[in-house]
């Protein structure tokens, strides 16, 4: 019998590992596409750096919003897979695409008045300017990403994980590209600046979900689902099923999105080297981040399908499954953010810049409190991941408000300003946040797990 535990034991590892690990990959191609307008941004000028930091934050606030219906579709559609109804998967996608398209236009009068939002906020006016220039064009990839999320769901509930690869990977690249020709103006295209890292931003959306909808055109399995097919079509049903689950999973990515876009403003109001030091440190810790949300989203698709099939030893086999890597992940990520800061840091900046400047010295700093703060991070976000497994999203929803605002964003203000700690300080505050946070998320799945398995035992 324990020969028997362990097979299944690692069984369930592999097979977590497997459709993890083409998701970490495209999350880190995905993440490789901030970077490099970050990188390349920061090359181009500090100015241009703590703009692009600040207009991104509000693009990705925004749009993590938005995305929350999209990631609502894939434990509904999961269920619905693990339970082999077809019609199901093809209802929750398609309300999925309409709540997405609602939240789209609404979300682009925000990003319209960006200047005035951010200089309301404290922000320099040179840079709150740079930022609404880029926003200005930004704001037309919302569509675009927010279509791609939901498809990445659809990928991934039916266990597709290799096109949400290859598909993100290519976008990196030519991402890549086009900010090199439009940033320095290269190849014969004019020097724009940080308009030009919106506008390959927007092409490399665009250019992503293409790859995305020709795979689901031309694959015989994925045609079968008729996702298209009466597209306009109006489901009462599917349309509040998607809307219920997903609002909480918006609200929850706000509370934390909003917690790190709100310490992008308190990192402005020191000054904009504190605030490029910031950005720096944080596209690092998110890059790292990546690794962690493939695992969170693989054990959602995992869950939901096992919850669809009532397989109460698989569901335990997953959720196992998924602690165990995160923790390997954490040991190698964290030893990275240890050894090598400076050489992270100075990657973002001109080359030839000194060590001993002042950007980078508070980079390394950071970086040093992001070793501690990526652990809670990572626990927290596959915290998270379990109870979506579940379709459990109105508590993880209350817990992040009091973890991230009640707790975690205050610190973030008393550690920074009333200590005077400045950008370390905010990012303690950071830590503490992240850490209750993962506390409470695996203690509720923990409870979770318990009620499911006593539901699922007694029919």
């Amino acid at each position: 019998m324990r020969i028997l535990r362990s097979s299944r034991r690692n069984g369930q590892l592999l097979a977590t590992l497997s459709l993890a690990f083409p998701l970490i990959l495209s999350h880190l191609a995905q993440m490789a596409t901030q970077l490099t307008d970050a990188i390349m941004l920061g090359w181009y000028g500090v100015a241009e750096l703590a703009a692009g930091v600040l207009g991104t934050m509000m693009f990705h606030v925004i749009f993590l919003v938005g995305s929350g219906f999209a990631m609502a579709v894939m434990p509904l559609a999961a269920t619905a897979e693990g339970a082999r109804d077809i019609a199901q998967v093809r209802r929750v996608v398609r309300m999925g695409f309409w709540i997405s398209m609602i939240f789209g236009i609404a979300a682009l009068i925000p990003m319209l008045y960006s200047e005035t939002i951010l200089l309301g906020l404290g922000q320099q006016p040179e840079i709150a300017e740079l930022a609404n220039w880029y926003l200005v064009i930004a704001m037309w990839g919302l569509f675009p990403a927010l279509t791609i999320m939901l498809l990445k769901s659809f990928f991934l509930a039916v266990i597709r994980p290799r096109i949400v690869l290859w598909s993100t990977g290519i976008g990196a690249v030519s991402n890549a590209l086009a900010d090199y020709a439009l940033i320095f103006g290269h190849w014969g295209f004019p020097e724009l600046g940080i308009e030009g890292a919106a506008i390959a931003s927007v092409s490399t959306q665009f250019f992503t979900l293409l790859i995305m909808v020709v795979y689901i055109r031309r694959d015989a399995i994925m045609r079968s689902y008729r996702l298209f097919t009466r597209i306009w079509r109006f489901d009462p049903s599917g349309f509040r099923s998607v809307f219920m689950l997903g609002w909480p999973i918006g609200a929850t990515l706000v509370a934390e999105t909003g917690m790190f876009g709100a310490t992008a403003l308190l990192m402005g109001w020191i000054d904009t080297e504190t605030l490029a030091a910031h950005g720096i440190a944080l596209n690092v810790a998110a890059f790292f981040f990546m690794i962690y949300l493939g695992f969170a989203n693989a054990s959602t698709a995992q869950l939901g399908r096992a919850v669809g099939a009532k397989d109460i030893d698989a569901f335990k086999g997953i959720a196992e499954a998924t602690v165990i890597w995160t923790l390997v992940s954490i040991v190698l990520t964290v030893t990275i953010l240890v050894t090598i800061p400076e050489t992270l840091v100075l990657a973002f900046l001109e080359a030839g810049t000194d060590p001993e400047s002042r950007i980078v010295r508070i980079g390394i700093t950071l970086l040093y409190v992001g070793a501690v703060f990526q652990a809670w991070d990572a626990l927290q976000v596959v915290g998270l991941g379990l109870l979506r497994g579940i379709s459990d999203t109105r508590g993880p929803m209350v817990i992040a408000a009091i973890s991230y605002w009640g707790i975690g964003f205050p610190m973030c203000y008393i550690l920074g300003f009333v200590f005077e700690f400045g950008g370390p300080g905010v990012w303690w505050g950071l830590t503490i946040g992240l850490g209750v946070a993962a506390i409470l998320f695996f203690a509720r799945f923990r409870r979770k797990t318990r009620d499911l398995e006593f539901s699922i035992e007694s029919g």
